[in-house]
């Protein structure tokens, strides 16, 4: 079980727009046993918990981990975690739920004991919202140095272009100011 995965996850979950089956469908695309059993009661669960996760990354972007431990621990309350140990032929390891829980109850169960486990091991601190202007989306910052800014590489692309830009037309600015000078 890799608690990472999990956490990296629940991310992903929070930045999907869950607006009905079919994009929660397009979001499970890699898990085709949780794509056919996904209901309209799951895309409901799962926006209603969207609601509640996202203070929990705000809190750690403000760098409050006690209030992102308090909010995680009051969603687990909320949302009891159901783990069982799996065995793929021969590699036993910890799943969040049971395949007889629903497609939220499992998201959810992910979710949670991902951003625990990440939490003890690594700190509050490894939860961000994208530095890149206009963008809200989430991440789960894994670097060695606790750097990471943006939720992907096209937003750490576009913002450095942004930068440069910005950078360069200053430059030009102060140029035909010198000049006029």
């Amino acid at each position: 079980m890799d608690f990472v995965r999990y956490a990296e996850r629940s991310a992903a979950l929070l930045n999907a727009e869950i607006t009905d089956v079919e994009a929660l469908q397009d979001h499970l695309d890699d898990r085709d046993w949780l794509v056919e059993q996904s209901t309209d009661r799951d895309c409901m669960l799962l926006r209603k918990f969207q609601r509640e996760l996202r203070p929990v990354f705000e809190a750690s972007a403000r760098e409050d981990g006690r209030s992102v431990v308090n909010q995680i621990n009051d969603l687990m309350v909320r949302y009891p975690i159901t783990p069982r140990i799996s065995d793929h032929e021969g590699d036993l390891h910890i799943h969040a739920a049971s395949k007889s829980q629903s497609v939220a109850e499992l998201l959810v169960g992910e979710a949670l004991i991902g951003l625990a486990f990440l939490v003890c091991d690594l700190g509050p601190s490894r939860l961000g919202i994208c530095d890149a202007t206009p963008c809200t989306n989430v991440y789960v910052d894994t670097s060695p140095n606790t750097s990471r800014r943006y939720c992907s590489d096209r937003c750490s692309s576009r913002a450095n272009v942004a930068a440069y830009r910005a950078r360069q037309k200053e430059t030009q600015k102060e140029a035909g100011a010198a000049a006029s000078a």
